[in-house]
């Protein structure tokens, strides 16, 4: 009964009018189960945590992720696209995406952006990421007194600012994942954001 279950966990959906590239995950991504969508049925499958949808499959990409975003809101969607200008990447984190990619990507820049998703994080290119991020009320313009940081937060922190998830960083310093997200929180609050990747650019942690 449990293996089902496990199995479920790690479902990744694909909205892809290109067979070839859902095998081409299929191959690259084995870990995980992949579940080919059509985009009619694609928020059908409520066994799925994330989707990848190829911006080439349709006409209709910003409405496709409003629905995603307004039916199923707590599954992470991330885009595979050929754009690269910082406007329209923008304009997916800022419609509801948690991660964009090229269809250029590399296996590994594939596998961390999907770990880093699923950990609650958003992928894209940092500049993007930093243009977001200086639009939140507080964020550019934070100042006071530095926020002070114990050597196993600093140590946490070098980690996310490294690009590690949860799993990789409680390996790395041997505590479980819970210990990691406990750590993460406490750098969040005390640094006055709310997700990972706001938490490694803000100006309080650059000295890391």
């Amino acid at each position: 009964m449990d293996e089902p279950a496990a199995k479920r966990m790690d479902r990744i959906g694909v909205v892809a009018t290109d067979p070839l590239r859902v095998l081409g995950l299929q191959s690259i991504l084995p870990k995980y189960e992949i579940v080919p969508l059509t985009v009619p049925g694609a928020l059908d499958d409520v066994n799925l945590s994330l989707v990848l949808v190829d911006a080439e499959c349709t006409s209709h990409l910003f409405e496709l992720i409003a629905n995603f975003r307004h039916i199923r809101p707590q599954l992470k969607l991330i885009v595979l696209g050929t754009e690269t200008g910082q406007e329209y990447i923008q304009r997916i984190i800022g419609a509801g995406a948690k991660g964009y990619l090229t269809l250029t990507a590399t296996e590994s820049e594939l596998a961390m952006a999907i770990e880093m998703v699923r950990d609650g994080s958003v992928w894209a290119p940092r500049r993007v990421l930093s243009r977001l991020l200086d639009r939140q009320p507080g964020f550019a313009s934070s100042a006071g007194t530095p926020p002070q940081f114990t050597p196993r937060e600093l140590q946490v922190l070098e980690l996310l600012r490294a690009g590690r998830s949860n799993r990789e960083i409680g390996l790395a310093l041997t505590i479980d994942e819970s210990t990691v997200k406990a750590h993460i929180g406490r750098l969040l609050r005390k640094v006055g954001v709310n997700n990972r990747i706001a938490l490694t650019i803000h100006p309080s942690t650059q000295f890391v």
